[in-house]
């Protein structure tokens, strides 16, 4: 062996030492992990049996193709754990990562023959033994002694990770194998153009045409399908929970009439989302939809901003103007905590229920209205009218069709797809390259109770999405279960600690602030500025969303010497 080589074996052996002690057996949750990754184990039986059933569907060379396209992404997600593992590793460390990982999961074990890497420069060239296959001993237990190499999946797996490795393609070909009935397989891997026939072996990892003419069949039958019927579930409402799908099955029935809704749920479960998405499923979708928040407006200018305001009416009404009502004239008025309005204005909102008009304040001609409404409140509307802060006769005018919005714990399956869309979102808004969210994190998710609903959720990824590093958000800060008395957000300041953190949120920061280099005050400085871009430069409310005092807040602000 080379020198280089010998180095390469070195840093294998420290490689496996060290990730052998990130592997974790989590007995009582059911789970195994991998540092931030969710493992498995399969028997070998199994995959034996899913290769059969592959190949003797579509043929020995489009399962061969779609295994190593399966190994290919595999390698490329490991390459990218390589890189936060071992963050500013030599170009032996980082790539030892992905054979020492084949290892410890029991894929074959990795022994160096030549290694010649430099990433920065693009040269790779690289020779392994690979004994005890199991994708090469599978495949001759059911098909006997082959002519050609079947470690299919491990090949897609090494030319995956090192072409993320390298930033270029290195493709690899298995030149000796078990399954050919030699008593090892070898590997060599070579950027592409190395290889005569490199787009041949390229075009294996292309899409299978089969299977893109599927697609292309399932997207015609679905345009078919929205030909004939218009409320499909709209792009930007997310979720696929049975609890979801009941909600959304109810106003898609309510879609094609101009019934009054009334969507209930607790604050933050995104009423508002569903409001405008049944708009956009109705046959009002082309006219205009309007939301009001009732709780924002002032009891005294309620009425002008719902049913408008004639020229002179009060001082300041120096000109009439359309209300909320006529402005949505041929589409849909949202209502937002419906249950704040006042005893008078719900007086006259029940009368454009009644009538279809409306008549704006200091005016005397009434003006008709074709206006779909859909309310949406988190107050207990038939308790406010026993209690007499609601009218009775509004409250059954209005409950005609009530829709109850699911809170975000009954929809736990809901939790990936809307990470993933506020992964998306916020990492284009903050200029970060987000990977997504590691298995880790997930579970995290799934395990906590969400008082504040999608909108907390939202606002976790946004944080977790400031504080990573280019490739995923690492640090999600998630408040335990706490009593109803206490506040249960995420909190900086109190007692010099970060309180109420899940203990792998409070790891996870520490590694990442060790990684970065940054200091405690590099951290509280990024969430000042974060919480004041929130707060569109609102010192008061930055410092609410912190759990300071805004003195509090303008101090540290001051002496870290923050432009705002």
């Amino acid at each position: 062996m080379s020198s280089s080589t010998d180095k390469f074996s070195a840093t294998m052996r420290d490689g496996l030492a060290h990730l052998a002690r990130r592997l974790r057996f989590a007995m009582e949750e059911g789970s195994i992990w991998l540092d931030e990754q969710r493992m498995i184990l399969l028997h070998t039986a199994a995959l034996g049996a899913l290769r059969k059933e592959l190949v003797d569907t579509l043929g020995m060379e489009r399962a061969r193709g779609l295994f190593m396209r399966m190994g290919f992404h595999s390698g490329m997600r490991d390459a990218e754990l390589a890189k936060k593992l071992r963050p500013g590793d030599s170009d032996f460390g980082l790539l030892e990562i992905g054979p020492c990982l084949h290892t410890i999961e029991g894929v074959v074990r990795v022994t160096p023959v030549k290694v010649d890497i430099d990433i920065a420069a693009g040269i790779y060239d690289g020779e392994f033994l690979w004994e005890d296959s199991f994708e090469g001993d599978v495949h001759r237990q059911l098909f006997g002694i082959v002519d050609a190499p079947a470690c299919w999946m491990q090949i897609g797996y090494a030319t995956g990770y090192t072409s993320a490795l390298m930033g270029r393609t290195i493709l690899y070909r298995e030149v000796e194998c078990i399954a050919c009935g030699f008593d090892h397989c070898r590997i060599v891997g070579k950027p592409l153009e190395a290889w005569e026939d490199g787009a041949e072996v390229l075009a294996l990892y292309q899409p299978d045409p089969v299977i893109e003419t599927i697609l292309e069949l399932q997207s015609e039958v679905e345009h078919l399908r929205a030909l004939q019927r218009s409320t499909d579930k709209p792009a930007d409402l997310v979720g696929c929970s049975p609890e979801f799908r009941a909600a959304w099955g109810l106003l898609q029935r309510a879609a094609g009439s101009s019934v009054t809704v009334l969507l209930l749920g607790e604050t933050g479960v995104g009423k508002e989302r569903f409001a405008q998405a049944l708009h956009g499923v109705s046959a009002r979708a082309d006219k205009p939809f309007i939301a009001v928040n009732c709780a924002a407006i002032p009891d005294e200018l309620i009425e002008a901003e719902l049913f408008g305001v004639e020229k002179g009416a009060f001082t300041g009404a120096h000109q009439s103007r359309q209300g909320r009502f006529e402005r949505a004239h041929g589409g849909t008025l949202f209502l937002d905590e419906l249950g704040e309005l006042s005893a008078s204005a719900q007086s006259k909102l029940l009368r454009v229920l009644q009538e279809g008009e409306v008549e704006r304040v200091g005016g005397t001609e009434p003006r008709k209205v074709d206006v779909r409404l859909v309310a949406a409140t988190n107050v207990d509307l038939a308790e406010a009218v026993k209690q007499g802060t609601f009218r009775k006769d509004l409250y059954y005018r209005l409950n005609v069709y009530p829709v109850t919005i699911p809170p975000l714990r009954e929809r736990l399956d809901d939790i990936r797809l809307l990470a993933e869309r506020f992964v998306a979102r916020y990492g284009a808004r903050h200029g970060k390259k987000i990977v997504g969210i590691t298995d880790r994190a997930l579970a995290e998710l799934r395990r906590y109770d969400w008082p504040g609903n999608v909108r907390e959720l939202e606002n976790v990824i946004e944080r977790g999405v400031i504080l990573a590093s280019n490739g995923g958000p690492d640090h999600l800060f998630l408040p335990t279960s706490a009593p109803p008395a206490m506040d249960t957000a995420p909190r900086l300041g109190v007692r010099g600690t970060l309180p109420e953190l899940r203990e792998a949120a409070v790891h996870g920061l520490l590694d990442h602030m060790a990684e970065q280099q940054l200091a405690l005050g590099d951290v509280e400085t990024v969430l000042m500025e974060a919480a004041m871009q929130r707060a569109n430069g609102n010192m008061s409310q930055a410092a609410r969303l912190l759990g300071i005092t805004r003195p509090q807040l303008a101090y540290r602000w001051k002496m870290r010497g923050i432009r705002g």
